[in-house]
């Protein structure tokens, strides 16, 4: 929307309704992990979904650059996600859930939401702050810092292994309200991005260190909008860090091959 102007171009579809080559697209990503207790993922989990495995949260911040369906200019985004198994009438699989990805650039949220159904909404991720073997990044709405995320002690490491021949890919909870019916739902699926999907990734450099994050608690004055996200990530228990990495690569893909998952 708005459809009465013709298709919008965006990252599935050029100007003259062609593709783009992102097999070349470079992006830095920066992760953190920790050890958090399952019982607190599970009221953080769509319908048919279920812990499984360690409750491993992850906070990646990833800047892309060069991006061919802006005409070159790139943005930044900050997702959180665990380990979940999907239990449907139909099918069953385990999977990564991003519970949410903040992006700092309204057309990815806008694309990312109608088309694919990705949980993105919008905040100011600054440029990081990098010195020595360090790295700082923060979360910023209307000048108030909601997340800090923080890099140690880095040094060269592995490329990230493979995805086990179990974990299907990425899940998103897409949900849309009825309009002016409160209280009733138009839709509700969940959307799998496949593990096998997008371009082969080069890793250009890998590194890897102790890492720490925090969501700020949040008042709505605030952040009118996301203070209970952030506040319900902010009362994760942290049992134990599992570490950093920051990463250069480069390959993308244009995510044309998410599907709905069939629950019954």
């Amino acid at each position: 929307m708005p459809l009465v102007f013709g298709p919008t171009a965006g990252p599935r579809q050029g100007p003259d309704g062609g593709k783009f080559d992102m097999s070349r697209t470079p992006r830095t990503t920066a992760t953190v992990s920790f050890l958090t207790e399952t019982e607190a993922l599970r009221g953080l989990l769509p319908p048919g979904c279920e812990p499984v495995g360690e409750p491993v949260v992850t906070v990646e911040h990833t800047q892309l650059r060069e991006l061919a369906w802006l005409a070159g200019r790139g943005y930044s985004m900050l997702g959180v996600k665990y380990p979940v198994r999907f239990v449907g009438d139909a099918e069953q699989l385990n999977g990564t859930f991003l519970a949410v990805l903040w992006e700092n650039m309204p057309e990815p949220i806008l694309s990312g939401r109608e088309e694919i159904g990705w949980a993105k909404i919008y905040c100011e991720l600054p440029p990081p702050r990098v010195f020595e073997h360090q790295a700082h990044y923060r979360a910023v709405w209307d000048g108030h810092v909601f997340l800090n995320l923080t890099l140690e002690d880095l040094s060269p490491g592995d490329p990230p292994p493979p995805p086990p021949p179990d974990h299907a890919g990425l899940l998103h909870h897409r949900f849309l309200p009825k309009v002016s019916t409160k209280g009733e739902t138009e839709v509700e699926q969940m959307i799998l991005t496949p593990a096998s999907a997008g371009a082969q990734v080069h890793y250009d450099r890998v590194l890897r260190g102790s890492g720490k994050v925090e969501f700020v608690p949040s008042r709505w004055e605030q952040l009118p909008t996301m203070f209970h996200i952030v506040n319900k990530l902010a009362a994760l228990p942290v049992v134990e860090w599992r570490g950093g990495s920051l990463i250069d690569s480069c390959g993308a893909s244009d995510l044309s091959d998410q599907r709905i998952l069939t629950s019954s």
